[in-house]
């Protein structure tokens, strides 16, 4: 029963504040991150349950979570997907190529290889730890640091956070 302490009522119709919570936390949402595809988070949402669910009953994890990586950037940062196994990068944001690497709940440490042979211009580091919390980090490949090897070892916690990020390797 809708009373004055659950919802208030407005135009002839009840709204609940559960209703105006979830609009206000798609407002934050979609605030986050401007580039916001909606279609595209229940079947995000459904495949992170699907995989917490398998772990959790099984103790073993499904082999999806290079593609949760791949549409949480599709999802957060608007990056137009390649086909599946295409050579050089995962998608495309606005001009520029982007790697999409994931680091796994199962992983033993928080580092990602990136191989610098490919061909990008910005990397995005998702990270979908323990919990199945997942976080993500888009770097521009000029802000790397510099090696002199065709590979590039990054950990999580020397990805810096802000607008102007630069990593220490």
């Amino acid at each position: 029963m809708w009373n004055d302490d659950n919802a208030f009522y407005d135009d002839g119709e009840w709204i609940t504040w559960s209703e105006i919570n979830s609009h206000l936390e798609r407002l934050e949402f979609e605030a986050r991150f401007p580039h916001f595809d909606v279609d595209l988070v229940p079947i995000f949402q459904d495949l992170l349950a699907v995989a917490e669910d398998y772990h959790n009953l099984t103790g073993s994890h499904l082999q999806l979570y290079g593609d949760l990586g791949e549409l949480y950037g599709a999802i957060t940062h608007g990056i137009k997907l390649h086909r599946n196994y295409a050579q050089g990068s995962d998608g495309k944001l606005g001009d520029d190529f982007v790697e999409i690497k994931t680091i796994t709940p199962f992983k033993s440490n928080d580092t990602i290889t990136l191989n610098l042979k490919r061909n990008f211009s910005k990397v995005l580091i998702v990270k979908i730890d323990g919990e199945f919390e997942v976080q993500g980090r888009l770097i521009d490949r000029k802000a790397l640091p510099k090696t002199k090897g065709d590979t590039l070892r990054l950990n999580w916690a020397d990805l810096a956070t802000g607008p102007n990020q630069s990593v220490t390797a």
